[in-house]
This record gives structure tokens, C-alpha cells and sequence, in this order.
């Protein structure tokens, strides 16, 4: 069986991933703690996309230590333990924003927990349910980014419709940008696609 970032790479050429050529992250103010959190349930077509956004981003890039990559799928509470404390949170979703299928939305800070309430599908309670009890625990994420993409459609399969997997590489190029330009340091793995 493919993973879901062959698929969604063979969906359509990712946008090339451009890393500034002298980059030489700040060690005082670079986060400490990064999880890229990919969600959505890869049952429901286009639903599943930040799921392999997150693959495709692990599959390009080396990651220093510090950064983790979770396949959050549809998980709930259980993130709790992962997600706390950390400096810098970078959710991958599929997100209703009432756009054009295919349509690329980032937003940072307070914007993601109110975005959330803006309910695509049962997981979004979940990671809504998560940054709030993170919140009350005293742990929440230092920083929050959230890179969606509007589906076109959930409806029950393992395949993106070609819209929304043709926009896969761009998701990856958004999440790095917001990486490096807090100061993450990443670089394409050898042989890796640009």
C-alpha cells in the first residue's frame, strides 16, 4: 500500500521548497520544542489532508532535534501529553473556511482556537477541546500556526480528489516559510524533491 504522502505527491508537483540560502537560526529566540501536528481522518477523502501534509513534510525535510512530527489523525485528548508545554505548535488541517476548494488559509495566535469553532468534523471538537484544557493546565503552546486547506469533499474513500492533493507541496512550503521565520532550522533531505 502507497503512504499518503506518495499519494498525495504523485496528486501534483509540490510548489519547490525554498530554505533562505544563508539561514543561521538565532539559538537564543529559536523555539526549543516544535510539533508539526497533522489531523484529519484519511477516510474521508480531502479531510485527511493535513495528515499528509505533516508525511510529506517529515519525507522533504530534516528536522533538528526539538521538532516532532505527529500523525494526529483523529486523536483527541490523547494529545494532551505531547502538546504540552511546547514553544511552537504548527497544526495541518483541512479547515471550513467557506472558500474555493483548494483554497490555502494560515493563521497564528488567538485566530486558530476561534477558527476551530467553526466545526468541519468531529476531530476539531477534539483539538478545540485540546488547546482549551492546555490553556486551563497552564501549558498551552507558546506559539500556534494553523496551515489548512479548504476540502472538496469528505465524503467516504481513501483518495483526495485532485483539487485538494494538488495543493499538498504548498501546504509543506507555507509550514516551512512559518518554521524558518521562527527561526527552525531546516534544510531538504538529500535526494528530497525541491
Amino acid at each position: 500500500m502507497e503512504s499518503p504522502s506518495r499519494r498525495a505527491e504523485a496528486a501534483g508537483p509540490p510548489l519547490p521548497l525554498r530554505l533562505p540560502a544563508a539561514f543561521a537560526p538565532d539559538a537564543a529566540t529559536a523555539p526549543r520544542r516544535v510539533v508539526i501536528l497533522g489531523i484529519g481522518n484519511i477516510l474521508l477523502g480531502d479531510e485527511g489532508v493535513g495528515v499528509h501534509a505533516a508525511a510529506a513534510l517529515k519525507d522533504r525535510c530534516v528536522l533538528p532535534p526539538g521538532v516532532e512530527v505527529i500523525d494526529g489523525g483523529t486523536a483527541g485528548m490523547e494529545l494532551l501529553e505531547p502538546l504540552a508545554g511546547v514553544d511552537l505548535l504548527l497544526v495541518l488541517d483541512a479547515v471550513k473556511a467557506r472558500r474555493a476548494p483548494g483554497t490555502l488559509v494560515c493563521l497564528a495566535g488567538a485566530e486558530v482556537p476561534v477558527f476551530f469553532r467553526s466545526k468541519l468534523s468531529p476531530h476539531q471538537v477534539s483539538i478545540c477541546d485540546v488547546l482549551a484544557s492546555l490553556e486551563f493546565a497552564g501549558s498551552p503552546p507558546r506559539d500556534l500556526v494553523l496551515i489548512g486547506v479548504e476540502p472538496q469533499s469528505i465524503e467516504l474513500g481513501l483518495e483526495m480528489t485532485p483539487t485538494v492533493a494538488a495543493h499538498v507541496g504548498e501546504m509543506v512550503d507555507l509550514a516551512v516559510r512559518q518554521l524558518v521565520e521562527r527561526g527552525v532550522a531546516l534544510r531538504l533531505r538529500t535526494g528530497a524533491e525541491p
